[in-house]
């Protein structure tokens, strides 16, 4: 297997073209609200922009994959959810638990977009047949990774489901660490990446969240891999203080993808502990956070694929 840093220099974001409240996914997302805006779509791709603006002035690289606005896919703005991008070349395709979103999955439009800056694709692991049996798996909603471990994080919920972690488990060599996270009225957490993040050297994670019976195994195993974790509170994790990415720059400096909102909800000492391990790179989402129910990690699909060596 292809040795994997746990940060890449490239990413995948979609440019929404008929962003808005996806009724049936807000059922299982308590972060989700309806707004009656018909300035709504304009504002998301404003935020949009301004998201890979920041990202590339940081020194990222940026691929824009477009949305088509027919049929209609409010969270096309999600890429990371149906779609992950592995060191070896696997891409992995994921079940996704609402209709609506199985149609961003498309794996075709990628691969030239891909192509274009010289990355390899040389397998794909479709795990999109378990919708039909009902089990799902939102790519790295549901699964938090630590890359270099071959090591994932998983809260069960209806939108991440132990029968398709399994599968995913078996065909990628990993091995996931399920647990029970729930919010402060009993609701399971709809997706892991809202209640921790994984960097290289920190985890920031809401421990309230985590049944009880799960709160010391999953620090402990995060704090024995060397990383340094930031606890954070439910009113925190409500403004997204865990959906952040670790990222790179091409230059190789470390940089921390987050939204205004989320760093706006850490103290002074964690804002400090944060910044201790890489440049922050804000920008503000409130449109798509509010309506969405997704902050800029969901926003992110991190490349990890080799590039392809040209000919000498």
């Amino acid at each position: 297997m292809a040795n994997e840093a746990q940060a890449s220099d490239t990413v995948l974001l979609v440019r929404p073209a008929g962003f808005g409240f996806h009724a049936e996914a807000a059922r299982s997302n308590a972060f989700a609200n309806a707004a009656d805006d018909p300035d709504l779509a304009r504002r998301a791709v404003e935020e949009f922009e301004g998201l890979a603006r920041r990202l590339t002035d940081a020194g990222v690289e940026v691929l824009i994959l477009e949305d088509s606005p027919d049929p209609p896919k409010p969270d096309a703005a999600f890429p990371n959810n149906w779609v992950s991008f592995h060191a070896d070349g696997t891409v992995v395709l994921y079940p996704m638990a609402t209709a609506a979103r199985r149609l961003e999955r498309n794996v075709d439009r990628v691969r030239p977009l891909l192509a274009s800056s010289g990355f390899e694709i040389r397998r794909i692991v479709d795990l999109a047949f378990h919708e039909h049996h009902g089990h799902f798996l939102e790519g790295t909603g549901s699964l938090v990774f630590d890359r270099p471990q071959r090591r994932a994080f998983a809260s069960l919920s209806p939108r991440t489901d132990a029968v398709a972690i399994a599968d995913f488990d078996d065909r990628l060599d990993y091995s996931t660490l399920v647990f029970d996270a729930r919010d402060r009225s009993g609701r399971p957490i709809y997706h892991t990446n809202v209640l921790m993040s994984l960097g290289s050297q920190f985890a920031v994670l809401c421990t309230e969240a985590v049944a009880e019976e799960y709160r010391e195994i999953l620090i402990d195993e995060i704090e024995a891999s060397g990383r340094t974790v930031i606890q954070v509170d439910f009113n925190q994790l409500r403004q997204f203080a865990c959906n952040l990415i670790e990222l790179r720059s091409r230059g190789g400096e470390t940089l921390i993808a987050l939204s205004s909102a989320a760093l706006d909800a850490f103290t002074p000492e964690q804002r400090r502990r944060l910044e201790s391990f890489g440049q922050l790179v804000d920008v503000s989402i409130p449109t798509i956070e509010s309506v969405g129910g997704g902050s800029v990690r969901c926003m992110i699909a991190d490349v990890h694929l080799p590039r392809v060596t040209p000919n000498s």
